[in-house]
């Protein structure tokens, strides 16, 4: 019997020490799944913080977008006046500058007077001219270059030796 105890002794050991290992294989699960539990707080918290963070950094790119865009309609408008303004002033142009040249060369309306004037006093001068044989036809004839003129064969001599002949064309 003295075999008994010392297996009673060193199974009790045993027993005691698989009773230690099994509370400790406890303890550690029981840690464990703390754990666990606590990475999966820590994830959820580390998530919405990331989800906050993304939804400010995304509020503030939107506001950022919003004005960008509301500066580019602003750009636009005046982009659009300023073409507007431009193509009226190029479009007014041509015709100010053709107004300028024929006020600049057209005669006013007292130099127009003053030519028709002119005009009808030439008109009389050149009716008086034809009455009074303007349209003879003259030249220098024969070798000392005597003046002579065109007259009509067909037409009677005048004057008491005959010595008048009708120029042609009268």
């Amino acid at each position: 019997m003295s075999d008994t105890p010392a297996v009673d002794e060193h199974t009790m050991k045993l027993g005691l020490l698989m009773e230690t290992a099994q509370t400790q294989q406890e303890l550690v699960d029981g840690s464990l799944q703390r754990l666990q539990a606590h990475t999966q707080g820590l994830d959820a918290v580390v998530r919405e913080e990331i989800r906050r963070s993304v939804v400010a950094e995304l509020a503030e790119v939107v506001q950022e977008s919003t004005r960008a865009a509301q500066a580019l309609r602003a750009l636009r408008r005046a982009a659009d006046l300023r073409a507007l303004w431009w193509s009226a002033v190029m479009s007014c142009v041509p015709g100010a500058v053709a107004a300028l040249l024929l006020w600049c060369w057209l005669p006013t309306p007292a130099d127009i007077a003053a030519l028709r004037a002119q005009h009808a006093q030439l008109s009389a001068a050149i009716a008086r001219l034809n009455d009074s044989g303007a349209r003879v036809q003259m030249r220098r004839c024969g070798e000392p270059a005597r003046v002579c003129v065109r007259v009509d064969k067909r037409a009677p001599a005048y004057g008491e030796q005959a010595d008048y002949l009708i120029v042609k064309g009268y």
